[in-house]
């Protein structure tokens, strides 16, 4: 049962579509190993961190709900079922139990970096088939890359040399 009618071709809605549930994926599983990490971190920047955890959070949460609202208003229905997300997520995720500070912002960096490269990849594959999906992911890119780099500036050696 189709409910909304797409604007687009029907080859440029496969390519769209598919682009669209496997970033909804991306955001939904990144935002739950935020929140996991969130509530399991532990270490000296404990509350500098658990703080961050939650602006990944919101930012993927809010993008999953324009990724989930742009397929839908191209005909496409939005998995975000637990289940789904459970059976396709594969982005790095946290272990089980308490994770040292510094493990979470390792964790956060591959995982933000391995949602960017997929989200490249998607770009590309949008370019033709629907350039307003494909301004959507550049979106979604330049924010988790924002996020990426707060990281990654956590974990950055102390230069010992300087006097």
């Amino acid at each position: 049962m189709t409910v909304v009618k797409s604007t687009l071709p029907e080859e440029a809605l496969g390519v769209t579509g598919t682009a669209l549930q496997d970033t909804l994926v991306d955001l939904l599983g990144l935002s739950l190993v935020g929140k996991q990490a969130h509530w399991n971190i532990v270490g000296p920047r404990f509350r500098s961190i658990h703080l961050q955890l939650d602006e990944v959070v919101a930012t993927a949460r809010a993008h999953s709900d324009t990724v989930a609202e742009r397929a839908a208003a191209l005909g496409v229905s939005p998995d975000g079922r637990p289940e789904t997300i459970a059976a396709t997520f594969a982005l790095p995720g946290t272990k089980d139990g308490w994770l040292r500070d510094t493990e979470v912002v390792e964790l956060m960096v591959s995982s933000l970096e391995a949602a960017i490269g997929r989200l490249r990849e998607r770009i590309e594959a949008t370019e033709k088939a629907d350039p307003v999906t494909q301004d959507l992911l550049i979106a979604i890119t330049a924010d988790l890359e924002k996020q990426r780099w707060m990281f990654e500036a956590e974990n950055h050696p102390r230069d010992t040399s300087a006097g």
